[in-house]
Order: C-alpha cells, then structure tokens, then sequence
C-alpha cells in the first residue's frame, strides 16, 4: 500500500518476455564464444611460436601473447561491466544480461573482425 491508502499494482513480465531475452542471451553467448574460439587457438598457436622460435627477441616473446591475451579479455570485460552497471539501476539479472550479452557479442565480431583484416593485410 502506498501512502494514499491504495494498493499498488504489481506488473509481472509475461512468459514470452523472459522467453525471448533467455534465447536473446542464449545466442548471443554462443556467437560471440564461437567468434572468440578462432583467436582463442591463435593466441595458443602465437604463445607456441614466440617461445620457441630463435630468431625472436625476448620483449617480442612476451609481447604477442600479451596484446592477443587483452584483446580476448576485453569483450568479456566490457559485458561485466555493463552486467554490474545494469544490477545497480536495480533491474533484474535476466534483463540486464540481454544488453552484456550484446556487448559481448559485439565485442567478440570487432575482435574477429580486426584479426581477420591483419591476417589479410599481411598475409
């Protein structure tokens, strides 16, 4: 009851709503970790190079797995923070993981986006 002696109306989301932002996250999970499975093996694939390779300076050994490490590391990093900004408005998880799934799909595309046009660039 509020301060008018009125009962307040409670507005529950309805099943579809939460169905859709389920699958919402659902797929956009699922892209963007496919998306970042490519950079994942090439990070590995770098490491394995840059350490046994002769020819590479000590600074370039820890320089590559470095950068291709961040780079991973920054969509899941922007989703988090977009996730906490979202649960300190006071909005509910499930509502607030759609937009961090988004981000993190967003920022895995950029990712592999980028990688692909050094490997075109260079290549």
């Amino acid at each position: 009851m509020d301060d008018r002696g009125m009962t307040e109306v409670r507005q529950e989301r309805g099943l579809a709503e939460r169905m859709t932002e389920g699958v919402t996250v659902a797929v956009a999970l699922g892209l963007s970790f496919f998306l970042l499975a490519g950079p994942a093996m090439l990070f590995g694939t770098a490491v394995w190079q840059s350490s046994t390779d002769t020819g590479t300076t000590t600074a370039g050994q820890f320089l590559v797995p470095v950068v291709f490490l961040v780079l991973m590391v920054l969509p899941l990093v922007l989703a988090c923070l977009v996730f906490r900004s979202g649960l300190r408005k006071g909005k509910k998880p499930l509502t607030t993981a759609v937009p961090a799934a988004l981000t993190l799909f967003g920022g895995s595309l950029v990712f592999f986006v980028v990688l692909c046009l050094v490997f075109v660039l260079t290549g």
